[in-house]
């Protein structure tokens, strides 16, 4: 059995406590796991073309508050 399939197996096996403390801690693992991703991307030059579009539309007036 596969390594993904055999945790489908476990997670669905949980009782709810313990079920609810594997999403708490899954949120928080996968949330860090974004903000690395972020950083390098914002770090290795990734997302300089979209924060300059950004720039551009706003300096144009494109931009509208959310």
């Amino acid at each position: 059995m596969g390594n993904v399939k055999s945790i489908e197996n476990a997670v669905e096996s949980l009782p709810p406590m313990e079920l609810a403390e594997f999403r708490r801690w899954f949120a928080e693992f996968d949330g860090n796991a974004w903000d690395r991703q972020i950083d390098h991307d914002a770090s290795s030059g990734k997302l300089d073309q979209l924060a300059a579009e950004a720039l551009a539309d706003y300096s144009a007036g494109s931009a509208r508050l959310l």
